[in-house]
Protein backbone atom coordinates (compact mmCIF):
# COMPACT_ATOMS: atom_id res chain seq x y z
CA UNK A 1 0.00 0.00 0.00
CA UNK A 2 1.69 3.56 -1.14
CA UNK A 3 2.59 5.78 1.86
CA UNK A 4 0.55 9.43 1.78
CA UNK A 5 2.22 11.94 0.30
CA UNK A 6 2.42 14.10 3.26
CA UNK A 7 1.13 13.45 7.26
CA UNK A 8 -2.53 15.66 6.41
CA UNK A 9 -4.79 13.01 6.30
CA UNK A 10 -3.19 11.65 8.86
CA UNK A 11 -3.50 14.56 11.42
CA UNK A 12 -7.18 14.88 10.47
CA UNK A 13 -7.81 11.10 10.88
CA UNK A 14 -6.30 11.90 14.84
CA UNK A 15 -7.68 15.34 15.34
CA UNK A 16 -10.87 13.45 14.61
CA UNK A 17 -10.81 10.60 16.85
CA UNK A 18 -9.42 13.31 19.44
CA UNK A 19 -12.91 14.96 19.14
CA UNK A 20 -14.66 12.36 19.56
CA UNK A 21 -13.43 10.78 22.61
CA UNK A 22 -12.98 14.47 24.35
CA UNK A 23 -16.46 15.98 23.05
CA UNK A 24 -18.94 13.64 25.21
CA UNK A 25 -16.25 14.04 27.88
CA UNK A 26 -16.47 17.77 27.95
CA UNK A 27 -20.08 18.13 27.07
CA UNK A 28 -20.92 16.22 30.07
CA UNK A 29 -18.80 17.67 32.34
CA UNK A 30 -20.39 21.24 32.00
CA UNK A 31 -23.40 19.53 31.60
CA UNK A 32 -22.99 17.74 34.90
CA UNK A 33 -22.17 21.62 36.59
CA UNK A 34 -25.31 22.56 35.69
CA UNK A 35 -27.36 20.14 36.58
CA UNK A 36 -25.43 19.73 39.69
CA UNK A 37 -26.29 23.85 40.26
CA UNK A 38 -29.96 23.27 39.79
CA UNK A 39 -30.39 19.75 41.62
CA UNK A 40 -28.00 20.43 44.96
CA UNK A 41 -30.02 23.43 46.11
CA UNK A 42 -33.35 21.33 45.50
CA UNK A 43 -32.11 18.42 47.09
CA UNK A 44 -30.40 20.52 49.78
CA UNK A 45 -34.14 21.96 50.44
CA UNK A 46 -35.76 18.46 50.40
CA UNK A 47 -33.35 16.29 52.89
CA UNK A 48 -31.44 19.45 55.01
CA UNK A 49 -33.74 18.31 57.81
CA UNK A 50 -36.11 15.04 58.95
CA UNK A 51 -39.06 15.48 58.11
CA UNK A 52 -40.73 15.53 61.91
CA UNK A 53 -38.90 18.41 61.83
CA UNK A 54 -40.54 19.63 58.66
CA UNK A 55 -43.90 18.76 60.05
CA UNK A 56 -43.17 20.73 63.26
CA UNK A 57 -42.13 23.92 60.90
CA UNK A 58 -45.87 23.71 59.03
CA UNK A 59 -47.55 24.30 62.61
CA UNK A 60 -46.57 27.89 63.07
CA UNK A 61 -48.87 30.85 63.26
CA UNK A 62 -48.12 32.52 60.12
CA UNK A 63 -48.32 29.19 57.96
CA UNK A 64 -52.05 29.17 58.07
CA UNK A 65 -53.06 32.99 57.45
CA UNK A 66 -50.08 33.03 54.49
CA UNK A 67 -51.38 29.77 52.45
CA UNK A 68 -54.88 31.38 53.19
CA UNK A 69 -54.24 34.44 51.36
CA UNK A 70 -51.96 33.06 48.80
CA UNK A 71 -54.68 30.86 47.17
CA UNK A 72 -57.08 33.83 47.74
CA UNK A 73 -55.11 36.36 45.89
CA UNK A 74 -53.43 34.21 43.42
CA UNK A 75 -57.12 32.81 42.35
CA UNK A 76 -58.07 36.49 41.87
CA UNK A 77 -55.18 37.37 39.80
CA UNK A 78 -55.41 34.74 37.57
CA UNK A 79 -59.25 35.44 36.76
CA UNK A 80 -58.18 39.07 36.09
CA UNK A 81 -55.54 38.08 33.89
CA UNK A 82 -57.66 35.25 31.77
CA UNK A 83 -60.37 37.98 31.76
CA UNK A 84 -58.63 41.04 30.81
CA UNK A 85 -55.66 39.07 28.66
CA UNK A 86 -57.65 36.80 26.67
CA UNK A 87 -59.43 39.63 24.86
CA UNK A 88 -56.03 41.78 24.82
CA UNK A 89 -53.82 38.95 23.35
CA UNK A 90 -56.67 38.16 20.41
CA UNK A 91 -56.23 41.59 19.21
CA UNK A 92 -53.05 41.46 19.13
CA UNK A 93 -52.98 38.63 17.58
CA UNK A 94 -55.29 39.53 14.76
CA UNK A 95 -52.27 42.66 13.96
CA UNK A 96 -49.79 43.19 12.46
CA UNK A 97 -49.01 47.53 12.91
CA UNK A 98 -45.83 49.27 14.45
CA UNK A 99 -48.48 50.38 17.07
CA UNK A 100 -49.36 46.58 18.45
CA UNK A 101 -45.60 45.06 17.90
CA UNK A 102 -44.41 47.86 20.66
CA UNK A 103 -47.57 47.12 22.58
CA UNK A 104 -46.60 43.15 22.69
CA UNK A 105 -43.36 44.56 24.23
CA UNK A 106 -44.24 46.54 26.35
CA UNK A 107 -46.40 43.69 27.79
CA UNK A 108 -43.71 41.41 27.90
CA UNK A 109 -41.34 44.23 30.03
CA UNK A 110 -42.54 42.60 33.85
CA UNK A 111 -40.87 39.51 32.74
CA UNK A 112 -37.59 41.03 32.83
CA UNK A 113 -37.95 44.06 35.32
CA UNK A 114 -35.80 43.63 38.59
CA UNK A 115 -38.63 43.47 41.58
CA UNK A 116 -37.50 46.58 43.28
CA UNK A 117 -38.27 48.54 39.98
CA UNK A 118 -41.78 45.89 39.77
CA UNK A 119 -42.76 47.38 43.03
CA UNK A 120 -41.46 51.29 42.46
CA UNK A 121 -43.56 51.51 39.34
CA UNK A 122 -46.87 50.08 41.29
CA UNK A 123 -45.90 52.94 44.17
CA UNK A 124 -45.87 55.67 41.17
CA UNK A 125 -49.01 54.39 39.61
CA UNK A 126 -51.20 53.41 42.59
CA UNK A 127 -49.53 55.19 45.66
CA UNK A 128 -51.30 58.42 47.90
CA UNK A 129 -49.00 60.23 45.95
CA UNK A 130 -48.78 58.57 42.47
CA UNK A 131 -50.68 59.15 39.25
CA UNK A 132 -54.28 57.51 40.47
CA UNK A 133 -53.59 57.86 44.34
CA UNK A 134 -55.84 60.86 44.13
CA UNK A 135 -58.37 59.85 42.55
CA UNK A 136 -58.83 56.82 44.44
CA UNK A 137 -58.19 58.42 47.93
CA UNK A 138 -60.95 60.99 46.45
CA UNK A 139 -63.29 58.09 46.80
CA UNK A 140 -61.71 56.25 49.80
CA UNK A 141 -60.02 53.73 47.87
CA UNK A 142 -56.14 53.41 49.23
CA UNK A 143 -54.53 50.21 47.41
CA UNK A 144 -51.19 50.38 48.70
CA UNK A 145 -50.50 47.38 52.02
CA UNK A 146 -53.89 46.14 51.69
CA UNK A 147 -55.03 42.53 50.15
CA UNK A 148 -55.67 44.71 47.01
CA UNK A 149 -51.96 45.37 46.80
CA UNK A 150 -51.13 41.88 46.36
CA UNK A 151 -53.65 41.16 43.63
CA UNK A 152 -52.28 43.76 41.17
CA UNK A 153 -48.61 43.09 42.04
CA UNK A 154 -49.48 39.54 41.34
CA UNK A 155 -50.98 40.42 38.15
CA UNK A 156 -48.43 42.83 37.22
CA UNK A 157 -45.76 40.17 37.30
CA UNK A 158 -47.43 37.46 36.17
CA UNK A 159 -49.69 38.69 32.76
CA UNK A 160 -46.97 38.55 30.21
CA UNK A 161 -46.51 34.90 30.57
CA UNK A 162 -50.40 34.07 30.04
CA UNK A 163 -51.06 36.86 26.99
CA UNK A 164 -47.99 35.64 25.37
CA UNK A 165 -49.43 32.09 25.47
CA UNK A 166 -52.86 33.35 24.24
CA UNK A 167 -51.02 35.44 21.05
CA UNK A 168 -49.26 32.28 20.66
CA UNK A 169 -52.02 30.18 20.43
CA UNK A 170 -53.98 32.61 18.31
CA UNK A 171 -51.37 33.08 15.85
CA UNK A 172 -51.08 29.41 15.28
CA UNK A 173 -55.20 29.07 14.50
CA UNK A 174 -55.81 28.63 10.96
CA UNK A 175 -57.11 31.65 9.34
CA UNK A 176 -59.35 29.76 7.05
CA UNK A 177 -61.76 28.48 10.33
CA UNK A 178 -62.21 32.13 11.19
CA UNK A 179 -63.13 33.20 7.56
CA UNK A 180 -65.45 30.01 7.50
CA UNK A 181 -67.22 31.30 10.09
CA UNK A 182 -67.16 35.12 9.51
CA UNK A 183 -68.69 33.80 6.02
CA UNK A 184 -71.88 32.16 7.51
CA UNK A 185 -72.43 35.18 9.61
CA UNK A 186 -70.46 34.67 12.82
CA UNK A 187 -69.95 37.76 14.92
CA UNK A 188 -66.24 38.76 15.97
CA UNK A 189 -67.62 37.72 19.52
CA UNK A 190 -68.99 34.49 18.29
CA UNK A 191 -65.86 34.16 16.59
CA UNK A 192 -63.96 34.75 19.43
CA UNK A 193 -66.07 32.57 21.58
CA UNK A 194 -66.81 29.42 19.77
CA UNK A 195 -64.17 29.04 17.70
CA UNK A 196 -60.91 31.04 18.44
CA UNK A 197 -60.73 30.08 22.26
CA UNK A 198 -62.16 26.30 21.96
CA UNK A 199 -59.66 25.63 19.39
CA UNK A 200 -56.55 27.19 21.86
CA UNK A 201 -57.90 26.49 25.14
CA UNK A 202 -54.60 23.65 25.83
CA UNK A 203 -52.06 26.69 25.14
CA UNK A 204 -54.45 28.85 27.10
CA UNK A 205 -54.58 26.49 29.99
CA UNK A 206 -50.53 26.11 29.80
CA UNK A 207 -50.05 29.84 29.80
CA UNK A 208 -52.94 30.09 32.77
CA UNK A 209 -50.91 27.70 34.82
CA UNK A 210 -47.47 28.92 34.08
CA UNK A 211 -48.99 32.20 35.10
CA UNK A 212 -50.35 31.42 38.49
CA UNK A 213 -47.13 29.70 39.29
CA UNK A 214 -45.29 32.66 38.60
CA UNK A 215 -48.14 34.78 40.98
CA UNK A 216 -47.65 32.10 43.60
CA UNK A 217 -43.72 32.87 43.67
CA UNK A 218 -43.94 37.03 43.70
CA UNK A 219 -41.78 38.30 46.36
CA UNK A 220 -40.66 41.59 45.45
CA UNK A 221 -42.99 43.92 44.17
CA UNK A 222 -45.20 42.92 46.81
CA UNK A 223 -42.79 43.45 49.62
CA UNK A 224 -42.64 46.62 48.41
CA UNK A 225 -46.37 47.72 47.35
CA UNK A 226 -48.09 45.69 49.94
CA UNK A 227 -45.74 45.29 52.57
CA UNK A 228 -46.19 41.98 55.06
CA UNK A 229 -48.98 42.40 57.44
CA UNK A 230 -49.99 38.74 58.80
CA UNK A 231 -53.55 37.58 57.11
CA UNK A 232 -53.75 41.01 54.97
CA UNK A 233 -50.93 40.81 52.56
CA UNK A 234 -48.19 38.46 54.03
CA UNK A 235 -48.33 35.54 50.97
CA UNK A 236 -46.44 32.55 51.22
CA UNK A 237 -42.97 34.00 49.63
CA UNK A 238 -43.22 36.87 52.53
CA UNK A 239 -43.61 34.39 55.42
CA UNK A 240 -40.89 32.04 54.17
CA UNK A 241 -38.63 35.82 54.28
CA UNK A 242 -39.95 35.87 57.77
CA UNK A 243 -39.70 32.64 58.89
CA UNK A 244 -35.85 32.81 57.79
CA UNK A 245 -35.34 35.50 61.05
CA UNK A 246 -36.36 32.94 63.30
CA UNK A 247 -37.26 29.44 62.39
CA UNK A 248 -35.58 28.06 59.44
CA UNK A 249 -37.47 24.85 59.60
CA UNK A 250 -40.63 26.45 58.72
CA UNK A 251 -38.88 28.49 55.90
CA UNK A 252 -38.00 25.10 54.56
CA UNK A 253 -41.34 23.58 55.11
CA UNK A 254 -42.97 26.58 52.98
CA UNK A 255 -40.68 26.26 50.67
CA UNK A 256 -40.95 22.52 50.10
CA UNK A 257 -44.91 23.07 49.31
CA UNK A 258 -43.78 25.99 46.93
CA UNK A 259 -41.14 23.56 45.13
CA UNK A 260 -44.02 20.78 44.67
CA UNK A 261 -46.54 22.70 43.50
CA UNK A 262 -44.85 24.18 40.64
CA UNK A 263 -42.92 20.95 40.00
CA UNK A 264 -46.48 19.21 39.88
CA UNK A 265 -48.03 22.56 37.57
CA UNK A 266 -45.04 21.92 35.18
CA UNK A 267 -45.65 18.79 34.99
CA UNK A 268 -49.05 19.31 34.44
CA UNK A 269 -48.04 21.42 31.27
CA UNK A 270 -46.05 18.92 29.88
CA UNK A 271 -48.61 16.34 29.85
CA UNK A 272 -51.61 18.84 28.18
CA UNK A 273 -48.54 19.53 25.61
CA UNK A 274 -48.01 16.03 25.00
CA UNK A 275 -51.65 15.47 24.17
Amino acid sequence: MPEPLNGAPLARDWRDRLVAVTWPAVTGLVSGLLLLLVLLPIAGLLFASPPGKLLRGLSDPLVGPAIRLTLATTIVSLLLIVACGTPLAWAIARRRGGFWRVLETVIELPVVLPPAVAGVALLLAFGRRGLLGPGLAAFGIGLPFSSAAVVLAQSFVAAPFYVQAAIAAFRRLDGDLVLVARTLGASWPRVFFTVAVPLSWPALAGGAALSWARALGEFGATLMFAGQKMGRTQTLPLAIYTALESDLQTAQSLSIILVAVAFALLMAIRAGARR
